[in-house]
């Protein structure tokens, strides 16, 4: 098969979107083992395709990204427009499988997508006015044209069935991997203290003010608190606080060192598509304290210590308990995370494609 990728999330500083993307096409040419011509695809802006061909440094695929003004512009118009056909662009496919970020036409061959999550639909106050209007529309478009519907997670699968009314048997999971970065022998930040550690992009729906407010709880600890993460939208507390150090993003390839020199990784999201940082922090073989909403009960299994987001004394508690467990919650973390791998991630969209032709 002659399979279109679209990676035009990896025109932006990587966050979970951009490193799934990046992971899953590392996987598929793995999985493909030469027998698939894969395309990396995405119209973007001299800037950007400076940031794609950086993130796809190492990948043995074609690389297609046309440079474009206004790049948001043009794949925006281009996805509505519903012409002309992306044949005209990058030649004839047998797969088409695009993101988030456009919905482009096509010709012929399987039309595919991937729904990382539908928080824009559930909860439009937690996220960016122009992420409403681009998922709301590629969604509709998604449900309606798309033989194939890739998910992170069977969770965000029956909320797809569900929300959007998309026929079952249309939607495929594909978990993410992690990277082999991501282990507990290497380097590890140091700041002249334990810590505990979030990583995750500053808005609402991460939930930073409960965790705040149970750090200030947590009870005669030397525990700094360490907020790694790109300032996102939407109102934010401040992290001016007594023991709590703000990082900024922190490129990917810096994130297992702060990984492996946490005391406790904490991650008190209120909804996520999987959650991509908890296995992160587990395969660097840290304790884990996580969300007990259902969106992350497969990224965690059995590995992880849950606490009600909303509870600040609930997760505080978690904090301290999973910190005095932390031998136990960290073999089960190793273990649990070694089952997610990107080829397998590659596998599972390949059997999706090869089933829908």
């Amino acid at each position: 098969m002659r399979i279109v990728v679209d990676v035009s999330p990896l025109s932006h500083q990587r966050t979970g979107v951009g490193n799934y993307v990046r992971g899953s096409l590392a996987g598929l040419a793995e999985a493909a083992a030469g027998e698939h011509e894969l395309v990396a695809f995405a119209p973007a802006s001299a800037g950007g395709k400076r940031e794609i061909e950086a993130a796809l440094a190492g990948l043995d695929v074609e690389r297609r990204l046309p440079v474009v003004p206004a790049a948001h512009a043009v794949r925006t118009l281009w996805s509505r427009a519903g012409r002309p056909p992306t044949e005209r662009v990058v030649g004839a496919f047998d797969v088409l499988h695009f993101s988030d970020w456009m919905y482009p036409p096509q010709r012929a061959g399987v039309r595919s997508t991937m729904v990382h999550d539908l928080v824009p639909l559930h909860f439009p106050e937690w996220v960016h006015a122009r992420t409403r209007l681009m998922h709301g529309a590629k969604y509709l478009h998604a449900a309606r044209t798309c033989d194939v519907v890739m998910v992170n997670s069977r969770f965000t699968g029956e909320d797809v069935a569900e929300t959007l009314r998309v026929p079952p048997e249309r939607i495929h999971v594909a978990y993410p991997g992690v990277d082999p970065s991501f282990a507990p022998e290497g380097g590890r930040v140091d700041f002249g203290r334990p810590y505990a550690l979030t990583v995750a992009t500053l808005e609402p729906r991460k939930n930073l003010a409960t965790l705040l407010e149970a750090y200030r709880r947590l009870e005669a600890s030397e525990l700094a608190l360490a907020v790694a993460g790109a300032a996102g939208w939407g109102d934010q507390p401040s992290l001016d606080a007594p023991g709590v150090l703000r990082l900024g993003y922190t490129p990917h390839d810096e994130l297992a060192d702060l990984y492996r020199g946490a005391s406790v990784f904490v991650y008190p999201s209120l909804f996520e598509g999987f959650g991509m940082p908890v296995l992160e922090a587990m395969a660097c073989g840290v304790p884990c304290v996580v969300s007990s909403h259902g969106s992350l009960d497969e990224v965690c299994g059995d590995a992880a210590v849950r606490a009600d987001p909303r509870d600040a004394d609930a997760l505080a508690q978690a904090i301290e308990r999973a910190v005095a467990e932390r031998g136990d919650l960290v073999t089960r973390g190793l273990a649990h995370a070694r089952a997610f791998t990107w080829t397998g991630n590659g596998r599972a969209h390949l059997a999706a494609w090869e089933a829908a032709r």
